[in-house]
C-alpha cells in the first residue's frame, strides 16, 4: 500500500475540515471531500462507516484541535497580550482568504443536516467550544478575576469572535473584526 492511500483517512478529514470553513455542513458533499482530498471515494465509506456525519464530525474535532494548540501557544504570553496574538491570527486568516474562510467550528455548530439525522458534527462542535472556554478561563483567572468571572470572560470572548468572523465574510469588511477585538482586548487589559 502507498503512503498516498495510507493518509487518505487524515487527508478526508482535513478537506472536510476546510470545506466546513469555506462552505459550510451541508454543501460539504463526501464525494468532494474525497475529490479535493485526492482519495478514492469508495474507500471512504470504508474509514468512515458514519459517512457524511462522520467525517465532519471528525473535520469539526480536528479544526478545533488545531486552534486549540494555537490557543494554548498563544496564552504562553499571559491572558492579554494571548489574547491579541490569537485576535491577530484570525484577522490575518479572514484577510488571507478575503473573507471566504471562516471557522468550520462554528458552521458545524449552526446548521441542521439536511441529510441525516444524527448530528455528530454539532456534538462534537460543542465539545470544541467547552474546551476553548476552559482554555481560555484558565488563562484569565487572576488574583482580579474569579472563576466565574474567567469563564464567563471565556464565554463571551469566542462568541464574540466567532460572531465578528461571521459578520465579516457577509460583509466582506475586516471593520466588524477590528471593533470586536479592540473591546475584548480592553475587556480583559482591566484586570
Amino acid at each position: 500500500m502507498s503512503a498516498r492511500h495510507s493518509d487518505a483517512p487524515q487527508r478526508v478529514v482535513a478537506a472536510a475540515a476546510e470545506m466546513l470553513a469555506t462552505y459550510g455542513l451541508n454543501a460539504s458533499s463526501v464525494r468532494e471531500v474525497a475529490k479535493r482530498a485526492q482519495a478514492p471515494f469508495g474507500s471512504t465509506y470504508h474509514h468512515f462507516p458514519g459517512g457524511k456525519q462522520q467525517v465532519l464530525a471528525e473535520a469539526t474535532t480536528l479544526a478545533g484541535a488545531k486552534v486549540d494548540s494555537v490557543l494554548a501557544t498563544c496564552l504562553q504570553a499571559g491572558g492579554a497580550e494571548g489574547l491579541s496574538l490569537f485576535l491577530a491570527m484570525w484577522r490575518e486568516r479572514l484577510i488571507r482568504s478575503d473573507f471566504h474562510a471562516g471557522c468550520p467550528v462554528l458552521a458545524a455548530a449552526v446548521e441542521e443536516p439536511i441529510d441525516a439525522a444524527p448530528d455528530d458534527a454539532q456534538r462534537a462542535a460543542a465539545a470544541v467550544f467547552a474546551c476553548w472556554e476552559a482554555r481560555l478561563s484558565e488563562a484569565l483567572c487572576t488574583d482580579a478575576r474569579t472563576h466565574g468571572q474567567a469563564h464567563a470572560l471565556a464565554t463571551m470572548i469566542i462568541a464574540s469572535v466567532e460572531g465578528a468572523v461571521a459578520m465579516c465574510r457577509a460583509m466582506r469588511d475586516i471593520g466588524p473584526f477590528d471593533r470586536v477585538a479592540l473591546q475584548l482586548e480592553s475587556l480583559v487589559a482591566d484586570r
